[in-house]
């Protein structure tokens, strides 16, 4: 016997991060140190006593991208994006090492090689910035536009080294510049495309680097406001330059335990990058658009003012809706707008809360948002109204539309008095000195009820914003009524076969407990009839045998005798089997095998079933036992009565009936018996029903039919 064995369930529990790469010591990790060599021959070759500000931005950076590239390279899953690190990091020490050498005014072929590897090491950090955007989560390139872009990339660097070489002595920075921000925004655009695509381990990684350039992009517009607004920082590109360390910061994150789901921060993070760079373009323009920078007096005032735009701008959201709500107090005093209602029916609509319940709420907030003297809702169906709710409360009322005002009325938009004196005058009674306005609450075209709202004759009239509050209203409540009888609807059909179900096991257990008893019936019969005769002939049998020798005349009595108790027997044991299935049935079909029970019956029975052919054995077998158990009720209730037994197709299904003329009785005062209850399961257990109808002194007569399917060939 196999057996299969399903994997347990994963039980719900805190989200653990996953476990780190493992650790391996890769060759390409050697460049870290060699590069922090590179840049202590560089400082030391410069030979001064103290580290200038841009010497220690640069360390740090070196120094951090270093450590990152390390990490990452000793990682499997992260070895190529490490490579690519340390590739830049060994560039950007030996740029640092071929500018000391310009610089100590070294002659001859050393400081010609410096020139060149300066020029090109310099212009190839824009092409590795740009590699590393576009390998990001893991490093490797895996398209052909991602490769062909890299070597666009290092091909550029190439060029622009090649530039900066031809303008020696001197450095350019500008096209250095200009190279790192088309290398971000190609590597930035790839880098958002493969985010998109990624999911787990991977897109956490990448949020974490987004994190770090949304803060670095961050710093490098607070620092460039203040530096043109302000003249402070006086080292802008070296505070700028030094923020962006936290981005070798977040790759090593991304590679250890810390990395989990960051993507709120990021949210955060990129919003308050995008508020910052709002506050500070607008002062830029405002301030420099306008052709005057500010002196020293006026940039604490400046300083002042930028605050205050920051701080207005952060709390301008929480703000808002206090300040929404002063303002409606202010206008509408204790109620709300009109178009509150909207907001909030929508959020109530649940199945957890009862309609009746819903729509109260509703003409309550009617009341109150549109400032009513009273609202109601009107339910129903087919024409038929009826007032759900009102407020104030008012006496139950009905409402009935003709065929004719029906269609018009669930066509109809918001309407008023003179159009409701036409279609709906019953409306207006006991209304005479109120302004009234009716939405009609209609879904795919059916009216299901009406939103009635009144205001004194001396209030404000309903605008179209009024009106168009109750047009949309009344479409959330006319989906709402669809939706519930829907529901209801449902629960019909569950109640329904919940009913089926009950009746077919009930059914189920009355079919296996007929079955048991017609068993045990079938072998008392046999036993106490068949079982004995075939006793006593045995024992006669052997009784003639002894006679035959010694009294032949009393032996051929006793021989006649016995072929009389044979025949017996055998009508019994024919009987019996008629009983069970009469073969007659299997053979000639319906016809027949009623005509042979009527003739087996004590009573005058007439069988009309001229043009019944053959059926599905389980249907007739269905439809003649329902009429012999008809029969039996009718010997035994009617002994003397004259009984018609019919039969006839129509359609698609096969109907019969057996009606006597006997006494009747009240089916009100008799209870259902064994015997309606054998009918009723045969029958439905092929779809058909039976129905037993009498009245005293004038006979009973049980019906039924069953659907067939097709009729059966007659034997030839």
């Amino acid at each position: 016997m196999a057996v299969t064995v399903e994997p347990a369930a994963p039980q719900a529990g805190p989200a653990l991060a996953p476990p780190a790469p493992p650790v391996e010591w890769h060759p390409g990790a050697s460049l870290a140190p060699a590069a922090l060599i590179l840049l202590a021959a560089g400082l030391a070759l410069a030979g001064r006593d103290g580290l200038t500000p841009g010497e220690v931005v640069r360390v740090a950076l070196v120094v951090a991208w270093a450590v990152a590239g390390a990490v990452l390279a000793t990682r499997r899953p992260l070895r190529a994006l490490g490579l690519v690190v340390l590739g830049g990091v060994a560039a950007a020490a030996v740029a640092c090492l071929a500018t000391a050498v310009v610089e100590a005014g070294w002659r001859g072929a050393p400081v010609v090689v410096a020139f060149v590897v300066r020029a090109l090491s310099v212009a190839l950090l824009p092409a590795v910035g740009l590699h590393l955007l576009l390998g990001l989560p893991h490093g490797a390139l895996r398209s052909r536009p991602r490769r062909n872009t890299a070597v666009v990339g290092y091909a550029g660097g190439a060029g622009l080294g090649l530039g900066l070489w031809a303008a020696r002595p001197g450095l350019p920075i500008w096209p250095l510049w200009l190279a790192l921000a088309l290398a971000a925004v190609c590597g930035l655009t790839a880098a958002n495309r493969r985010y998109v695509r990624t999911v787990g381990v991977e897109r956490q990684r990448l949020q974490w680097v987004g994190c770090a350039l949304a803060v670095v992009v961050e710093a490098a517009v607070v620092v460039i406001a203040l530096r043109t607004l302000l003249g402070w920082p006086h080292h802008a590109p070296l505070v700028a330059a030094a923020a962006s360390a936290l981005v070798p910061l977040a790759l090593v994150a991304g590679a250890s335990r810390l990395v989990t789901r960051v993507d709120r921060i990021l949210v955060h993070t990129v919003s308050l990058t995008g508020l910052t760079g709002v506050v500070a373009a607008t002062y830029l323009v405002i301030v420099v658009g306008l052709g005057q920078v500010p002196d020293e007096a006026e940039r604490n005032l400046l300083v002042l003012s930028m605050v205050a735009a920051a701080v207005a701008a952060a709390v301008y959201l929480p703000a808002r809706r206090r300040l929404g709500d002063a303002a409606n107090r202010l206008v509408y005093g204790e109620r709300e707008p009109p178009d509150t209602v909207l907001r909030t029916f929508g959020s109530r609509l649940s199945r957890a809360v009862p309609m009746d319940e819903l729509l109260l709420q509703l003409a309550e907030s009617l009341r109150k948002t549109m400032a009513l003297a009273a609202a109601e809702v009107w339910t129903g169906a087919d024409g038929h109204l009826s007032r759900a709710v009102s407020v104030p409360d008012r006496p139950a009322d009905h409402l009935s539309l003709g065929p004719a005002e029906l269609p018009v009325v669930a066509r109809s938009g918001v309407s008023g008095p003179a159009w409701l004196a036409v279609w709906l005058p019953a409306l207006l009674e006991g209304r005479a000195d109120v302004q009234l306005r009716v939405a009609p609450v209609t879904h795919s075209g059916a009216l299901l009820g009406l939103i009635v709202v009144e205001r004194g004759a001396a209030a404000d009239g309903f605008d179209e914003e009024d009106e168009r509050v109750l047009t949309e209203l009344a479409r959330q409540v006319g989906l709402a009524l669809h939706n519930v009888a829907l529901d209801s609807a449902l629960q019909a059909s569950l109640d329904e076969v919940r009913r089926y179900a009950g009746e077919l096991q009930a059914s189920r257990a009355r079919i296996v407990a007929t079955a048991d008893a017609e068993r045990r019936r079938i072998e008392r019969n046999l036993h106490d009839g068949a079982q004995q005769h075939l006793v006593a002939l045995a024992v006669n049998l052997r009784l003639a045998r002894d006679f035959v020798g010694d009294d032949p005349e009393a032996a051929t009595a006793m021989l006649d005798e016995l072929a009389v108790s044979i025949k017996d027997t055998i009508q019994e044991l024919r009987d019996l089997a008629h009983g069970i299935y009469p073969p007659l049935l299997v053979d000639n079909g319906l016809p027949d095998a009623l005509r042979a029970a009527a003739g087996r019956s004590p009573l005058d029975v007439d069988v009309q079933a001229d043009g019944v052919g053959r059926f599905p054995t389980e249907v007739e077998a269905a439809v003649y036992f329902c009429c012999l158990e008809a029969l039996q009720n009718a010997a035994k209730h009617a002994p003397r009565a004259r009984v018609s037994v019919r039969v006839w197709e129509e359609g698609a299904v096969l109907h019969f009936e057996v009606a006597d003329d006997g006494p009747g009785f009240d089916p009100r005062t008799v209870p259902q018996g064994h015997g309606y209850v054998n009918m009723s399961d045969r029958l439905g257990a092929f779809g058909g029903t039976v129905t037993w109808d009498s009245t005293p002194g004038a006979g009973a007569r049980v019906s039924g039919c069953v659907p067939i399917s097709r009729p059966v060939p007659e034997a030839p």
